[in-house]
């Protein structure tokens, strides 16, 4: 018996949030490495509503390194995978050369088996490979027992992934250094720090998007000139402005650069050439709305941002929040109005007003929006303790999908 028991696989699973960038991060000074022209800072967003699970298994008995996402077997032989396998046993290996006595030298040279799924739409402008890679890291770290600093590893598989890796509100530091060491993400303040903040994300599309993030960025380094100028001009004084809106909960100040600089980024991929459409005719319609929600009421109550893809990520405070659902419900019906519209954070019922809607006066377009997912900002990644989440049975294979 305890023979057999050194044969069961050392399996670990862990969970890792999306987040959504406020000053965007767009192009890269090194692809290898995965260094950016330009500082970031997002919102980690709550594991409840969107995250990524990975289950990790090690053990003697496997004849070679394998991954499966989303219930398929990929290609593990990726160059950004195995960047991030190799950092992470590379770090193990040192800790064992110094005599660390928390490191299982010779599972050092067990291959591993990786299972991962998200509860989103995948490659859909929903940083689905943040969420992705930064649990990868994390789970590998876990299960090799590297400690310390990940952000920099989950950053060489995912640039944003980076940020993933701490929640509440997070910056990543562009650095200067070549070996990219000092190009790492920093939480600026945790997700207690601004309660009422909620986030509402309207999934216009769940297709993959006609450019992936990594072209369209290398097509907008080599040919937009507004591109150079947003990094080097407009983003280090919006980066000061951000978080001393975020420190002060200024919902405004924080709107409003938020929006300008999800603008500039789409028009960054505009000036790209041939130029990149991300946006499509339901996101510019949530634009319209937004702008004349806030106009009617002589205040920014609700804010949009857009990533590389459709989908609208609208931030607001707790009190807006059932109104502002009941507008984009009220503009863009749904299919059904069953429960399935909303998803996440109970949302409570609102009635609107006839002034609101003849002040927003824009021609209902409907099934523009598919859903609405209600969140708020949220933790970083943790280990998920409960064996029965594990997507690995405990012959380090993937368990058998329902």
């Amino acid at each position: 018996m305890p023979e057999e028991r050194t044969e069961q696989p050392h399996i670990v699973t862990c969970t890792a949030p999306v987040n959504i960038a406020v000053i965007k991060y767009w192009g890269k000074r090194n692809e290898d490495l995965i260094l950016p022209i330009n500082s970031s800072l997002s919102v980690t967003l709550h594991q409840d509503q969107l995250k990524t699970t990975t289950t990790v298994a090690t053990s003697r008995s496997f004849q070679e390194d394998r991954i499966w996402l989303n219930g398929k077997e990929e290609d593990i032989t990726h160059p950004r995978l195995q960047s991030c396998l190799r950092e992470i046993r590379r770090l193990a290996r040192k800790r064992r050369n110094v005599g660390d006595s928390g490191v299982d030298s010779a599972s050092l040279s067990h291959k591993v088996h990786i299972c991962s799924v998200n509860n989103f739409p995948t490659a859909a402008g929903l940083a689905s490979s943040a969420a992705g890679f930064a649990c990868l890291v994390y789970t590998l770290a876990r299960v090799f027992g590297v400690e310390g600093e990940l952000s920099g590893i989950a950053r060489q598989g995912s640039g944003s992934a980076c940020r993933s890796m701490y929640g509440g509100f997070v910056q990543w530091i562009m650095g200067n250094k070549e070996d990219g060491k000092d190009s790492l993400a920093q939480q600026v303040e945790p997700e207690t720090h601004w309660p009422e903040l909620r986030i509402l994300v309207l999934v216009a599309s769940a297709e993959r998007k006609p450019v992936g993030s990594t072209s369209g960025m290398q097509t907008s380094v080599k040919t937009s000139c507004l591109l150079k100028h947003r990094a080097e001009s407009v983003v280090p004084g919006r980066m000061v402005e951000m978080t001393e809106a975020i420190r002060k909960k200024d919902f405004a100040a924080f709107a409003e650069l938020t929006m300008k600089d999800s603008n500039q980024f789409h028009a960054t991929c505009l000036d790209t050439y041939p130029p990149i459409f991300y946006l499509n005719h339901v996101s510019q319609q949530i634009i319209s709305l937004v702008h004349r929600y806030n106009k009617h009421y002589g205040e920014t109550r609700v804010a949009y941002t857009f990533d590389a893809g459709p989908n609208a990520v609208i931030f607001t405070l707790q009190q807006h929040v059932p109104e502002f659902v009941h507008v984009v419900q009220h503009f863009f019906p749904p299919e059904t109005n069953g429960a399935d519209f909303i998803k996440g954070l109970p949302v409570n019922c609102a009635s609107l007003s006839e002034e609101l809607k003849q002040g927003i006066g824009l021609e209902p377009m409907p099934k523009g929006i598919n859903y609405i997912i209600s969140t708020k900002a949220g933790p970083g990644p943790c280990v998920v303790e409960d064996p029965t989440q594990q997507l690995l049975s405990s012959d380090g294979f993937p368990k058998k999908m329902m």
